[in-house]
């Protein structure tokens, strides 16, 4: 199957799940009404919606924020786990790999344990997220390059999974501390796509078009980071260099995107490999795909997340992560056989 045709799949099921998040709910809105309310909205199109005022709000104001969140955070996610497992060419690899989840958690934390009530914790948890999962990035990276230049990826690794161990021994002292807010915080920490609108939108897009851009530009250098450094060294590429760009994207718009929706698991593992499976191992392939296919996965997590238990809905980060528990065992599984 040529890239093209792939390409075109993957925009399809984007597409599908799209229309699937914007329409499947408690409140009916068909199709083709929907399609004639975004009509009616474009500029010099004169025509009235189909829709009640009741059913345009539900529409506009609830379900699309909440669906244009969704790809935009699972994109990323899964764009950024493919791209750390193309540079540490390590297939376990995900969008938590340098404590940015620890992080961003730890962040969230101080805001609601220590800010006053009169500030508004709810605003102040996406940059108190985003502060602490910048700072734990920093500090992996840090740590990494205090090894040595000639540390490769794992050394990284190891730098990443000891700040993130670092950094949630802190945030479970502030929590046993202040007990009466864990629920505030794990409110956060399971996912918050259903409190999400426009203005969480406008906050992150920014950061994820950057962060794609810069990860696609640098998918033929990852092709070629997989034979090796010193293999790609001789063929001219800047290992250290591509290795710094890559996870600097990867890591500025996970940093981003768990700041605005809360910790969400597994995506970064789920949608590469199972592109992998279907597509090939090439990165130039691999992290399109991701793009496309991880905003639609997440989408249709969400309203899995929303309707398995209507009218209650499930925290987002569990139906993620009931999927991604299994994945992950068996991507384990699979990598140690190749090992072996």
């Amino acid at each position: 199957m040529s890239q093209r045709l792939w390409l075109l799949a993957a925009t399809g099921f984007l597409v599908v799940a799209l229309l699937v998040g914007a329409l499947v709910g408690p409140v009916h809105i068909g199709l083709v009404d929907a399609l004639e309310s975004m009509i009616a909205r474009l500029p010099f199109v004169h025509m009235d919606s189909p829709l009640s005022p009741t059913q345009e709000s539900i529409l506009w104001d609830i379900r699309l924020p909440r669906v244009v969140l969704g790809a935009l955070v699972g994109s990323m996610l899964a764009v950024a786990g493919a791209s750390y497992q193309g540079v540490f060419r390590n297939p376990l690899a995900d969008p938590y790999l340098l404590g940015v989840a620890a992080g961003a958690g730890l962040g969230a934390t101080i805001a609601v344990v220590y800010l006053p009530n009169g500030f508004g914790f709810q605003n102040a948890l996406p940059p108190a997220a985003f502060l602490g999962a910048s700072l734990a990035v920093v500090l992996a990276y840090a740590i990494g390059r205090s090894a040595g230049r000639g540390s490769g990826g794992a050394t990284l690794v190891l730098a990443g999974v000891t700040v993130a161990s670092f950094f949630t021994a802190v945030q479970t002292f502030v929590q046993q501390e202040h007990s009466d807010t864990l629920q505030e915080v794990y409110s956060w920490i399971l996912g918050r796509l259903p409190s999400s609108g426009w203005n969480d939108v406008e906050i992150l897009l920014p950061y994820v078009a950057v962060a794609v851009v810069g990860i696609l530009l640098h998918r033929r250098l990852l092709d070629v980071l997989s034979v090796g450094d010193e293999e790609a060294a001789t063929l001219g590429v800047h290992v250290g260099q591509v290795r710094l760009v890559v996870v600097v994207c990867a890591t500025v718009g996970t940093a981003a995107a768990v700041a605005v929706s809360g910790l969400i698991g597994f995506v970064g593992i789920i949608v590469p490999h199972a592109i992998r499976l279907v597509a090939g191992p090439s990165y130039r392939l691999l992290l399109p795909l991701s793009v496309l296919v991880g905003a639609g996965f997440l989408v249709l997590a969400d309203v899995i997340a929303r309707t398995a238990l209507s009218p209650a809905e499930l925290p987002i980060g569990v139906v993620t992560a009931f999927f991604g528990a299994p994945f992950f065992a068996v991507v384990l599984r699979t990598s140690r056989r190749m090992a072996a």
